[in-house]
């Protein structure tokens, strides 16, 4: 087979490495890949969809996966479809989910699925108001992408006036805040849950925990991932029912009245409150960094739960009874401004866990960082305690300039 990866993340690295243990799979592209995809098969530079699709009619990829949102938003499903192309992911239509919080968050209102108490704004002046009577905090959401740092916490109704103007008026993340949503803040601790889509039902993975903030003890910017923890050690089989009946079930009804059943993964950011599981978001592909834990603990064969999907075959996940963690190593400056092109030293010396490059790039015989979230350290272990202490003493030979990461990813 011939699979055609899309993306050049620590999660397109995570699932490269994960079908690489296929022998079925002969060759795999990667759009563009990354420093680890380089490795493992042959990245090509091409970001443009129609492109992309005669690029897998001439080399007859057998098999596509997107791994970032926006090539999903801009309807490369549907275009690889036209080719009668084998592609795993949402058409353009159902990635709104993702590409639209103002989309999603009507769908959750219109099939009672359990999420935040929220209103949609197009005018700045009206969003202004509104927040003047709101309890604080409140969180107020880009509607468009903005590469997961468009969600403001807003203490008070200055910074919330504050945030509407940047992303309003100032446009900080371009037309993705031009329309906002403006929500109540729930307490309690977030948690996130993939599911795989065969077009009729959903198949949920096991828990993960992401660490959004940029600093130790979740504090800073929000960033995409400064790691992540798998199964996430707060959340209880309780919590898993309350979000099958209340989340996963109404779901796939609101995906199937709607006209939005697909084949492909879907993504609950969920948050956890002393009421019960409440729905934050949907993301319609592969979190990232989630992905780098949950496939170490996958012991399914990642094609063949792919193509029974595809297939419209029920799929029985297993996952091995272990705690797997992510530490993401990061530019300085990030989630801000950053420079990148630096040398990525002392790799070969990791000796227990698994280096996963997200932006980095080989230059010759070096790796050079080309990003914000340069790699990932991934490790598992029966305890987090045992992941853990592989992950940050592999941390310690790994070194270019400017570099950091958190110190807390995996401790409780």
């Amino acid at each position: 087979m011939r699979v055609l990866i899309v993306g050049n993340g620590g999660r397109e690295s995570a699932i490269a490495q994960k079908l690489n243990e296929d022998q079925r799979i002969t060759k795999m592209y990667f759009a563009h890949g990354n420093a680890t995809t380089e490795q493992l098969g042959e990245n090509i530079y091409e970001k443009d969809i129609d492109k992309l699709k005669h690029f897998a009619i001439q080399h007859k990829v057998d098999m596509t996966i997107v791994g970032p949102e926006a090539p999903l938003v801009d309807g490369l499903v549907d275009e690889f479809k036209k080719a009668d192309l084998c592609v795993f992911g949402p058409s353009k239509k159902a990635a709104s989910l993702e590409g639209s919080k103002a989309f999603s968050k009507k769908f959750m209102q219109t099939y009672n699925i359990k999420t935040a108490r929220a209103k949609t704004f197009d005018a700045y002046n009206e969003a202004v108001e509104y927040v003047k009577d709101e309890k604080y905090p409140l969180v107020i959401k880009a509607s468009g992408l903005a590469g997961g740092k468009g969600v403001v916490i807003c203490e008070n109704e200055q910074e919330a006036e504050a945030t509407l103007h940047d992303f309003m008026i100032k446009r900080i993340f371009g037309d993705a805040g031009i329309q906002v949503v403006i929500e109540e803040h729930l307490k309690g601790f977030e948690a996130s849950i993939i599911a795989f889509s065969n077009g009729e039902k959903l198949f949920p993975c096991i828990s993960a925990k992401d660490y959004k903030k940029v600093g130790n003890g979740d504090k800073g910017a929000n960033t995409g991932g400064m790691g992540s923890v798998a199964p996430s050690p707060e959340y209880t089989a309780e919590h898993q029912a309350d979000f099958e009946k209340n989340i996963l079930a109404p779901t796939v009804e609101g995906l199937k009245k709607e006209g939005l059943s697909f084949k492909g993964f879907i993504f609950f950011g969920l948050m956890v409150t002393k009421n019960g599981t409440y729905l934050l978001e949907y993301n319609m592909r592969l979190g990232d960094p989630e992905t780098q834990v949950l496939l170490p603990l996958l012991e399914n064969n990642l094609l063949d739960v792919i193509q029974d999907c595809i297939d419209g075959k029920n799929v029985e996940l297993k996952f091995k009874n272990q705690k797997a963690v992510c530490l993401v190593m990061c530019s300085g400056g990030y989630p801000k401004n950053f420079e990148t092109g630096f040398e990525i030293r002392g790799t070969e010396k990791v000796k227990h866990s698994q280096v996963l490059f997200a932006g980095a790039r080989m230059q010759g015989d070096k790796i050079l960082s080309d990003g914000g979230r340069v790699l990932n350290i991934v490790a598992t272990g029966d305890t987090y305690d045992e992941a853990r202490k592989k992950v940050y003493e592999d941390a310690v030979p790994v070194d270019f300039d400017y570099g950091f990461y958190r110190d807390d990813i995996g401790k409780f």
